[in-house]
């Protein structure tokens, strides 16, 4: 079977004679100028400071046999294994195997919205911390390992903190996270509770990815794989089996349109990759398909500056959102998403909290899918679009449910109450109209 570089503007000068157990991947590649660099915990291009994501030769030249691979693969994100950067021997070490999450035909949602040519809602609640994050987390974890790293951290919006101290203790390493003060108290006991360290720092998140920033540069981070700075070329990569799965689940086909949260917008950049992976390695039919971003009206720079019709994402100092694991105020991928939905034919566009509280609970009755608030801001942004006719609902459309709206209380517990409080009688039951 042939091998394909896949590689954005990638250039010559590294081969995959790596001391790293890391898979089909072969080197770091700059997005920005394609210089090359060795595997390592590297995330900055040392000649234009661009980010760096992985380089691989991945199998071409045998489709049909590739596919039938996969799916005989285990019902975890390790059946793509062949296409990330991961020892071919992952699902039999100790790590929580995250994916193969359901794709839920929401034929109810669809006749309430309008959608006619199919409405699927991918459903990621379903991961072992109850989120997406579970994804990207795993093949941070492979790295840190391979890099002899002790220590696993982050810093959080919440969501990936619960997914490292949960993965780290899982593999036996130490954890230490790190987190905005201020997050849904579910969130915080969740991160808690197996038994890493939990530190809130008193500011935003921006302030607290600044601070792990510093850590790593410092004697006393030594040793430390942090996923979305020094392991982000890697822990990145997890997004895309979001991809592959929606694809395999719909007949390995592509969605016509997909509908995308964004904090710091490393989510939506991978899925399109994962997507044009998949087209490269015939896998799929190559067809067009539109990616839309969804942003909370109270932290949606990404938004904000694709209305303006630039690429410049200002950032938002003081975010103000009851969807917190999107208030990430200068989002590092913002202006490649805005690039994205301009070439695909998407758009982005932002939702307020009403709106968001409100599709949560739309999709909760018309599903029984409890989405977190990011999962309200996708599904009320779809909402949005198809009124205004930016998404077309006679084609087939995927949105995302990013995490479990369990975790997200405080957001429906107002309007979440009981139908009525009645003694314990038929005739109160009656009385109430209940009956």
């Amino acid at each position: 079977m042939a091998v394909q570089t896949v590689a954005a503007n990638s250039t010559p000068g590294t081969n995959g004679d790596s001391p790293y157990d890391l898979g089909a991947a072969v080197a770091l590649s700059c997005r920005e100028c394609g210089t090359r660099t060795p595997l390592g915990p590297s995330f900055v291009c040392l000649e234009c400071f661009g980010p760096l994501e992985v380089a691989y030769e991945l199998p071409t030249g045998d489709p049909e046999g590739l596919r039938k691979r996969i799916e005989a693969g285990p019902a975890s994100m390790w059946r793509y294994a062949p296409l990330l950067p991961v020892p071919a021997d992952v699902a039999a070490g100790p790590n929580l195997n995250p994916g193969f999450t359901q794709l839920v035909k929401a034929d109810r949602l669809a006749a309430e919205l309008g959608v006619t040519g199919g409405l699927y809602v991918k459903d990621d609640s379903g991961n072992p911390t109850h989120s997406f994050k579970d994804r990207p987390v795993a093949i941070a974890l492979q790295a840190a390992r391979a890099f002899g790293f002790t220590t696993l951290s982050c810093s959080s919006t919440g969501n990936l903190a619960g997914a490292v101290g949960a993965a780290a203790a899982r593999a036996g390493l130490r954890s230490c996270v790190f987190i905005p003060d201020g997050l849904e108290q579910s969130k915080v006991v969740m991160a808690a509770v197996y038994g890493g360290d939990l530190v809130a720092i008193d500011g935003t998140y921006d302030d607290v990815n600044r601070f792990c920033s510093e850590l790593i540069g410092d004697p006393l981070g030594e040793g430390w794989g942090f996923t979305n700075v020094n392991l982000r070329p890697f822990y990145a990569e997890g997004s895309k089996t979001l991809a592959y799965e929606i694809c395999e689940q719909l007949g390995w086909r592509l969605p016509d349109q997909i509908v995308i949260p964004v904090a710091s917008g490393c989510q939506l950049v991978k899925i399109d990759k994962g997507l044009r992976e998949l087209i490269r390695l015939g896998l799929v039919e190559d067809k067009p398909f539109r990616i839309f971003a969804a942003q909370a009206e109270g932290c949606s720079p990404v938004s904000r500056a694709f209305k303006d019709g630039t690429n410049v994402v200002r950032p938002v100092k003081r975010p103000d959102t009851v969807a917190k694991s999107l208030a990430i105020g200068d989002p590092a991928d913002g202006p490649y998403v805005i690039d994205i939905c301009k070439r695909t034919g998407g758009a982005v566009e932002d939702v307020d909290d009403e709106q968001i509280v409100d599709a949560m609970k739309l999709l909760a009755r018309t599903e029984g899918v409890f989405a977190e608030t990011a999962g309200g801001v996708t599904l009320g942004v779809t909402r949005k679009l198809i009124e205004s006719g930016a998404i077309d609902p006679a084609l087939t459309t995927v949105v995302l449910n990013t995490g479990d709206g369990l975790k997200t209380l405080d957001a429906v517990a107002p309007t979440a109450r009981p139908t009525a409080v009645i003694r314990p009688s038929l005739d109160a039951f009656r009385d109430a109209g209940l009956a």
